[in-house]
């Protein structure tokens, strides 16, 4: 049986990360059978979201205000700043709470194949922020694949002017790991065992 309202929802939720066609319709036929406990709360927290979350302008985050909580709170430390890939690695860090600096979201990778470059990533509006609040330590905190490695390399190189510390994750960060999948105890670990570029690279 075919419906345009049904195909249209399925195709929708299908583009979602890690979903197919398949988890789709169960999806669908999941929520149309609990209407009342699933569809409509579900409607309606999206609507909220929605309507009251915002992109921070200084890191990047998601929140209900610009600048986000982080960026606001007087207890971070504002002259450190851990750079990542997403905001899905800001909530990873958060979980740990261990950090206590600020952070950055480049929201992606340097990639030839998609066109990605450091304007895109916006690495001017990072070394503004580096100079502009008297940052003593920039945490490259991207993934252990190759394009998050190489994006970590240009970044230090990037910058190594501004004569701010460039420090990696160290140990407990697996080769491809990306940090949204670490445990709170391997982001701790990764952390704390940071180490500067020069002995990461070397």
């Amino acid at each position: 049986m075919k419906n345009d309202f049904i195909d249209k929802l399925t195709k929708s939720i299908s583009r979602l990360p890690s979903l197919g066609p398949r988890s789709a319709k169960r999806i669908v036929l999941h929520m149309l059978r609990h209407k009342e406990k699933v569809f409509q709360p579900l409607v309606e927290h999206m609507h909220e979201v929605m309507n009251n979350i915002t992109t921070c302008t200084q890191c990047g985050n998601f929140d209900t205000n610009n600048p986000c909580s982080i960026c606001t709170d007087p207890k971070r430390d504002t002259q450190l700043v851990c750079v990542v890939e997403s905001v899905a690695d800001i909530w990873a860090m958060e979980r740990s709470h261990y950090f206590k600096g600020r952070y950055f979201v480049l929201g992606g990778v340097l990639s030839a194949m998609e066109g990605t470059t450091p304007e895109t990533l916006k690495f001017h509006k990072l070394l503004q922020q580096v100079e502009e609040h008297d940052v003593t330590e920039v945490i490259l905190a991207l993934s252990a694949t190759v394009e998050g490695q190489t994006t970590s390399h240009y970044l230090a190189e990037y910058l190594r002017p501004a004569g701010v510390k460039l420090t990696a994750l160290a140990q407990g960060m697996p080769i491809g790991g990306e940090i949204d999948y670490l445990d709170d105890g391997t982001i701790v670990a990764a952390l704390g065992a940071r180490k500067p570029i020069t002995e990461y690279q070397s």
